[in-house]
């Protein structure tokens, strides 16, 4: 190569270099910037814009619930009136997304059928269902919202009503329904003496409860207090078994197995808990129907 040639290929590779050089140090635009920080990619941002998400009606944010709604999830049989936690949480959570409660529509869907396989008609649901992997086979979840903890519950008449400690629960009969963390709990934890009792349902576990097959069941501890509550008004809450911090059960937003607002919605969960409102709506509607001692 003659000497003319090669000063003008050095040249110009110089200029290159300069050049991806100086575009790996230009400005970037704000929004890529937010989007690396968050670790979204631009289209993820986008697609999360407040207000506008493809959801099953333009402009609205369909949120579906079973019937009727129990406190103190939700109060009156109306979730739309914005009282009760689950309907604080699903407002909230509409507005982290962009829509005003005017924008949100509430539609009724069966417990059962929210999580069952098949296309869904509502953006989310939000009705007491834990996040599971079974059932994320069928459905996706958000991020959860209230983190769970199982109860021991029996009739103020039974011998296992005055118990203040696991060990207090080792000589009495419980019930829990087949294929539960509660029975998790029972068999774990608290290792009775007899076998427990299980059952396919948890309808089952309260009349074997009401009918003395056994001292007391466990469940969760919101379905604790409906028991109490509702149905079951002879029994109490003994108490609470302490969180597993390892493996912590929580409530999550139900989607289609397919929903591109995931992402989002959990966005806006994480922001509710980053934030705490979660926290402040826990306390405002669930501290006093929550509240059992801890069985230690």
């Amino acid at each position: 190569m003659h000497l003319a040639n090669r000063s003008l290929v050095t040249a110009v590779c110089s200029a290159t270099v300069l050049c991806a050089a100086l575009a790996g140090c230009a400005p970037q635009p704000e929004e890529k910037r937010k989007d690396e920080a968050s670790g979204r990619s631009g289209a993820s941002a986008g697609a999360c814009a407040p207000g506008g998400l493809a959801t099953q009606v333009p402009g609205k944010l369909t949120v579906g619930t079973d019937k009727p709604a129990y406190a103190p999830w939700f109060s009156d049989d109306e979730p739309s009136n914005g009282k009760g936690f689950e309907s604080a949480v699903a407002y909230a959570v509409a507005k982290q997304l962009g829509y005003g409660r005017d924008a949100v529509v509430w539609q009724h869907v069966p417990f059962n059928s929210a999580f069952a396989p098949g296309a869904k008609k509502f953006d989310f649901d939000i009705n007491q269902v834990s996040i599971s992997e079974s059932r994320r086979k069928a459905v996706a979840f958000s991020s959860g919202y209230y983190d769970v903890r199982q109860a021991v519950v029996a009739l103020k008449s039974s011998k296992a009503a005055g118990a203040k400690s696991v060990a207090d629960l080792r000589k009495v009969r419980l019930g829990a329904q087949v294929g539960t963390t509660s029975l998790e709990f029972i068999n774990d934890l608290v290792k009775p003496e007899t076998e427990p009792a299980v059952y396919q349902r948890n309808d089952f576990a309260k009349s074997a409860l009401k009918n003395g097959q056994v001292d007391a069941i466990v469940v969760d501890l919101p379905t604790a207090f409906y028991i109490t509550g509702a149905e079951v008004p002879e029994a109490k809450v003994v108490g609470q078994f302490p969180d597993s911090p390892d493996n912590p059960e929580q409530f999550g937003l139900v989607l289609d197995k397919e929903s591109t607002l995931t992402p989002c919605v959990s966005g806006a969960v994480d922001a509710l808990r980053k934030d705490g409102t979660l926290a402040a709506l826990e306390k405002e509607w669930l501290s006093d129907a929550v509240d059992a001692p801890v069985l230690k």
